[in-house]
């Protein structure tokens, strides 16, 4: 497996007090392999906080990720020991002057769009947890479609040691996925959430020994792109949409999906591999 690198026709550089500035393209890392997308958060010195310029190039890749046909399925971790401890908040961002509705508009554009874009992506994305996901990095994690964790992976709603409020869409993550009450808890407190009570609370699918995360994620990565992939962008969405919308619509968005689906290559061979009483070999398509 080699990473992919890419051409934007510029050269941009992130800098750390007293280390050398690096190319920001490299802040993640890009590799596909059998159909899947490997992206890997690359600033491990820092647990991988986000910058503005991790957080674009993330973004870019998930878009990518999406318009390309190669592609049939994503995997998301973290270069290190951690995988992501959220914003990094080094660059004067709790300080200084500030104009009416900076605030908000950050949130907008930055920690909203990342995770947007993860929730959006058309294929299939599996996040593999290894270390700590904290603040944003949590909700990183959360609003992949499948969540594999580390024994040594631990959970953690930071905002209020810090005095700050959630953002990255987790006030609207959590509850969905573990109810109010739970949510709470862990936004009110935040305390640790070990990754066998986060797969208790139904915050992760699985929890696999550390040196099994890669190969148990690449596992079923390799099953996803395997699969009908408008099928599985189909039902993402559905699943996503259906506890923001009532049983009429979520009816009319159903049937209109089924629609869609039957027109695609890989549901006339679900189909025809039935009929013909033999295995299914979907080409994305």
């Amino acid at each position: 497996m080699t990473d992919s690198p890419r051409d934007s026709g510029t050269t941009e550089t992130t800098e750390t007090p007293g280390k050398p500035e690096i190319p920001a393209e490299s802040l993640v890392r890009h590799a596909t392999d059998n159909h899947v997308a490997i992206l890997t958060l690359n600033r491990p010195e820092a647990l991988n906080a986000i910058t503005p310029d991790l957080r674009e190039h993330l973004i870019q890749s998930f878009s990518e990720a999406s318009a390309d046909p190669a592609v049939r399925a994503v995997v998301l971790t973290g270069a290190g020991r951690g995988f992501c401890a959220g914003a990094d908040l080094r660059g004067g961002a709790a300080g200084g002057d500030r104009v009416p509705g900076d605030v908000a508009r950050t949130i907008r554009l930055g920690a909203q769009r990342l995770i947007a874009a993860v929730l959006d992506c058309e294929k299939p994305v599996i996040a593999a947890v290894n270390g700590t996901a904290a603040g944003l990095g949590a909700h990183l994690a959360l609003a992949c479609d499948l969540v594999l964790a580390a024994e040594s992976a631990r959970f953690i709603e930071v905002f209020v040691r810090r005095g700050l409020v959630p953002d990255g869409g987790g006030a609207y993550l959590l509850p969905r996925l573990i109810g109010p009450q739970r949510a709470k808890e862990l936004m009110f407190f935040g305390d640790a959430l070990s990754a066998p009570d986060a797969e208790r609370l139904g915050l992760v699918n699985r929890v696999v020994p550390d040196g099994e995360l890669e190969k148990t994620a690449r596992e079923w990565a390799a099953r996803l792109a395997a699969g009908p992939t408008r099928a599985l962008a189909l039902t993402k969405q559905l699943v996503n949409a259906s506890l923001d919308t009532d049983r009429a619509a979520a009816f009319a968005a159903e049937a209109a999906a089924q629609e869609i689906n039957m027109t695609t290559a890989d549901a006339r061979e679900g189909v025809a591999s039935f009929v013909e009483r033999r295995t299914a070999e979907f080409g994305g398509r």
